[in-house]
């Protein structure tokens, strides 16, 4: 009888569960990582555990390799001098670079092998050095492998080291669909070696310009007035104002990730994605030969003459925004923009689509209201998209 009661009992109750985990990650800013006398990659293994041999497993980006044939002896070079800390397991693996390692889902699964093979476990470090793609992908190995290993980011590209690099997303491309595989997986550290941003090649460097402008547009008024300011500067790479640049924009992802309120996405906004919707949508009509920067460039003119046109931005803003873009090295317009589906229904249309599928609840976009704010709205008019569409193109024929 005293059974039966006590199964009543608890069927009869629901019990929640509720607690919370504190997450914390240095990222660390640095010149020559792999210098027998810099201890910033030293400090970050032995951070938690400074008395033991921490094994350390590396993928590096190949085209990274190509462009500085050096860094693998370097690493190597530099494990061995600190030898009684590291544990090189093996030469670092070369993976691709860019989008190829997310379209296909067999280089997460031999870079998992890998870490099988060498018996690496959650004390052990996998470091990913290359541009936002590779990280995201070995994130993604790094997060999935005994449930999370922990994962030191090495980012190489302007557009990683101030805004992908810093963040807490992993994944990989499935079904077509940009980041359908993925987890939010904080690394264990980030560090961003400037060396690595001074050997990019013109293109890279201007692409990865247009995350420091969309922050700077829905969070700091005073930084966007900064990027008018060092235009100059910064389209000839002058190296302090780079470096400034790619700080702040970081310090201003970083904020928005940490005090945000919805750091995993939860919701159904996505606050540091503002142009992003339809950058999305244009890599994938161009089969990615537009970069990601290069994208989003195009999405926040997009963005900021729609927000014109619908009375929330104050008319010549959109030419103020576009004149730095452009001063930057931008081109504002692709013909992708204008393709069309067999029944003659605008691409671009189905961005917004897969925008709001991707977090799941209403379609929230980020749109201005002033230089410095971003505003949420849960609609766009389909007849002022294709306004500005055609606005960006008469931009472009004068």
């Amino acid at each position: 009888m005293e059974n039966d009661s006590l199964a009543e009992a608890v069927w009869g109750e629901t019990i929640v569960q509720r607690f919370s985990v504190p997450y914390e990650f240095p990222v660390s800013f640095t010149e020559s990582l792999f210098g027998i006398e810099n201890k910033t990659f030293l400090e970050i293994l032995c951070r938690l555990e400074s008395d033991k041999r921490h094994k350390v497993l590396f993928f590096v980006d190949d085209g990274l390799v190509e462009a500085r044939a050096g860094l693998v002896d370097e690493i190597g070079i530099y494990c061995s001098h600190h030898k009684n800390s590291i544990e090189l397991v093996a030469q670092p693996f070369l993976v691709p670079g860019g989008e190829k390692i997310k379209a296909e889902l067999q280089h997460v699964e031999q870079m998992q092998k890998i870490l099988y093979d060498y018996h690496i476990d959650r004390h052990s470090f996998v470091v990913a050095i290359g541009g936002g793609a590779v990280l995201d992908a070995v994130g993604l190995v790094a997060a999935t492998a005994h449930r999370g290993v922990r994962h030191i980011r090495i980012p190489t590209t302007v557009l990683s080291q101030n805004d992908s690099g810093v963040g807490v997303k992993n994944g990989a491309n499935l079904y077509g669909t940009k980041n359908y595989v993925g987890t939010f997986a904080p690394p264990f550290a980030v560090i961003n070696d400037f060396e690595f941003i001074a050997g990019l090649g013109e293109r890279d460097k201007i692409a990865g310009m247009a995350e420091a402008v969309k922050v700077a547009l829905i969070r700091d008024g005073d930084f966007f007035e900064w990027l008018e300011q060092n235009a100059d500067n910064l389209a000839t790479f002058h190296k302090a104002s780079m470096a400034r640049m790619i700080q702040r924009c970081a310090e201003l992802h970083m904020k928005q990730i940490g005090q945000g309120g919805d750091p995993f996405e939860t919701g159904s906004a996505r606050p540091l994605d503002y142009g992003h919707w339809s950058a999305h949508k244009l890599e994938s009509l161009t089969r990615y030969h537009l970069r990601h920067g290069e994208a989003v460039a195009i999405g926040i003119a997009l963005d900021a003459r729609y927000s014109v046109l619908s009375g929330m931005l104050s008319p010549g803003e959109e030419d103020r925004i576009c004149f730095l873009l452009e001063h930057l090295g931008f081109k504002l317009w692709h013909s992708a923009l204008e393709m069309r589906t067999i029944s003659g229904e605008p691409e671009l249309s189905s961005g917004l689509r897969d925008f709001r599928e991707h977090l799941g609840g209403e379609l929230t976009i980020t749109l201005l209201s002033k230089i410095g704010v971003g505003t949420e709205v849960h609609e766009m008019n389909d007849d002022l998209v294709m306004q500005s569409i055609a606005w960006l193109k008469a931009r472009q024929v004068s």
